[in-house]
């Protein structure tokens, strides 16, 4: 059984296996992301505040999603230029998963558990869903799609 976000398996946007524990000590940013989405402008925001406070810890993880309205058709290949080009991202990036339904991604399974209710009740609503997991690996909030990254940044600073 998995305990914490570091005990789970993913892969980068290149294939290779990733190492969560790489990421203990800092505070996380885990988003599901589209290159199609009218909210795809906040990876520019997402870069911001990542090259704002990496040297103080944060790390962002997108995770590329074509659940909501088929925004995210592209290979790892086309997702990885699209981010490139269009936004700089320096960020890691993962590939393409399930936020929901039978094929859920099992750190998303794990991320909604954690934080579930509420307003937004256990489904991801849509591309852009943040959950930000503290240095020790615990989910501790999370934010809608249409949160900005701007809007996070008072709560990120308060927790690095």
């Amino acid at each position: 059984m998995k305990h914490t976000f570091f005990d789970f398996e993913v892969n980068y946007l290149n294939g290779k296996q990733a190492d969560l524990n790489a990421y203990k000590g800092k505070t996380i940013i885990v988003v599901n992301t589209a290159s199609k989405c009218g909210l795809t402008p906040q990876y520019e925001g997402l870069e911001a505040l990542y090259k704002k406070y990496k040297d103080q810890d944060l790390v962002i993880l997108g995770f590329p999603c074509n659940q909501f309205g088929k925004q995210e058709q592209g290979n790892a290949d086309q997702i990885q230029e699209f981010c490139q080009l269009n936004y700089g991202l320096s960020f890691p990036m993962f590939e393409k998963i399930e936020v929901n339904g039978k094929n859920t991604h099992p750190i998303y399974q794990y991320l909604k558990s954690k934080l579930s209710g509420g307003l937004f009740g256990s489904r991801i609503k849509w591309n852009f869903t943040k959950f930000v997991i503290d240095k020790n690996g615990k989910p501790v909030k999370r934010f809608a799609p249409t949160a900005t990254p701007q809007s996070m940044e008072t709560y990120i600073q308060s927790i690095l």
